[in-house]
């Protein structure tokens, strides 16, 4: 029993060793993380240009669209200079939230005791 707590330490030294090292492991595990993060940031940035890129060719291909008022102020008003910032807010919060886990996810991936 003391045995094989004493082997998942060493593996868990030795991946740590890995990653400070930078062997060819580590660098595949923080490899991953980055490519990870890349992929979120790409998704996220997809969401941002077809939301907000989309409003101009919406008011583009439907004019009666642009033309409508609410309160007083034409619609491309209200959703590009007010309705925007809550949704690049939201935006920014997913992102936050989505790199801590997979930043969580890689932590657990290297502190997990092998079997």
């Amino acid at each position: 029993m003391l045995a094989e707590v004493s082997r998942r330490e060493d593996r868990h030294e030795r991946t740590r060793a890995e990653l400070a090292e930078q062997t060819r492991v580590g660098e595949a595990l923080v490899r991953g993380l980055v490519r990870a993060q890349l992929a979120l940031a790409l998704r996220l940035s997809l969401v941002v240009l077809i939301g907000l890129g989309g409003l101009p060719w919406l008011f583009a291909i439907a004019p009666a669209v642009g033309r409508v008022t609410v309160l007083g102020v034409k619609l491309p008003w209200l959703l590009l200079g007010v309705a925007s910032f809550p949704f690049l807010i939201g935006v920014g919060w997913a992102y936050v939230r989505l790199a801590e886990r997979n930043e969580q996810d890689f932590t657990d991936l290297v502190q997990r005791p092998e079997r």
